[in-house]
């Protein structure tokens, strides 16, 4: 049976301000264009057993080019989505938007998100105009979330290189990016340097449980590691559903993640709605939860997370 009170990580917002610009970026990615307001986001959460879901914006902020752009759009996207919390604080949380590569423009909305806004984390894309999470340029930006023991989306990008024609991004190159930019923090040690910060993959970590002991390998070539602790820091990571609750994804999913560390995400509304739905009936329907596992994974998982989250 479906949990009448999920907690859904992985929801997305599209302030008015953005909507042609998302919409021509779903186009350029061969997807289709998303469109969101609040009234239909909510309408949305009661049709799929939703309570809260934890809004975040999925895509760049500007030109990689236009650093100052990226932090006027971080600032105006964030302030946007805490007015919506604040509105409904029972049905909506508010993952921030970070204007990566800039590092110290990262650090300013980081303070002002969480101290004056009251997110509930923040969100990076896998890739900053081509610079993976693990670069040690970003370690500034790792140490004050660690200190803060904040919650951190990252959320698929496109990779850098050509799409292949007739396959859309967002279906195809986003899951293998969650996973190079996994693989690319743990072999450069952020999970296990900057074990306070709780580190989200959406779409069960792209390929990352299916292909975690073959990316293992990577160890070899550093030996300052081996196979085994790499698979140890690639465990630190959560995991979202979205799009991913299917008969084949699922035993891998549960098999790799820690107890725990499986969460439910729905991709609204750049999923659209009525394609979702085999996923949710996939998630129910598994035949092999433990007790209490489903719940934990639509619910009680999360609100460890974010424990304001939590029913009183």
């Amino acid at each position: 049976m479906t949990d009448p009170a999920r907690i859904d990580v992985h929801q997305h917002l599209i302030p008015p301000d953005r909507s042609r610009g998302m919409a021509e970026r779903a186009a350029a990615l061969g997807w289709p264009a998303p469109a969101w307001d609040k009234p239909s986001a909510i309408a949305m959460m009661d049709r799929r057993s939703i309570a809260t879901g934890v809004l975040s914006y999925p895509a760049p902020l500007a030109a990689p080019d236009d650093p100052a752009g990226a932090r006027a759009g971080a600032r105006r996207v964030n302030e946007y989505t805490a007015e919506v919390v604040k509105d409904r604080p029972d049905r909506f949380g508010h993952f921030a938007a970070l204007p990566l590569p800039d590092v110290d423009g990262a650090l300013a909305e980081v303070a002002h998100a969480l101290d004056e806004l009251h997110a509930d984390g923040v969100m990076l894309l896998s890739n900053a105009g081509g610079r993976y999470l693990g670069d040690p340029e970003f370690d500034p930006l790792w140490t004050e979330l660690d200190a803060r023991a904040a919650v951190v989306l990252v959320h698929p990008t496109a990779p850098p290189g050509a799409m292949v024609p007739g396959l859309p991004g967002p279906l195809v190159d986003f899951p293998y990016d969650t996973a190079r930019t996994a693989l690319h923090m743990a072999v450069n040690g952020v999970p296990r340097r900057y074990p306070g910060i709780k580190m989200i993959l959406p779409h069960a970590g792209g390929f990352l449980p299916y292909a975690a002991h073959r990316f293992a390998v990577a160890a070899r070539l550093h030996p300052d590691t081996t196979p085994e602790g790499l698979l140890d820091d690639l465990r630190r990571f959560y995991f979202d559903t979205a799009i991913s609750a299917g008969p084949a994804s699922l035993p891998s999913l549960t098999a790799f993640a820690a107890p725990g560390h499986v969460l439910y995400g729905s991709d609204f509304p750049m999923l659209p709605e009525e394609w979702a739905t085999g996923f949710d009936a996939g998630l129910d329907t598994y035949p092999h939860w433990e007790d209490g596992q489903l719940h934990a994974i639509n619910r009680g998982n999360a609100e460890l997370l974010i424990p304001r989250l939590a029913r009183a």
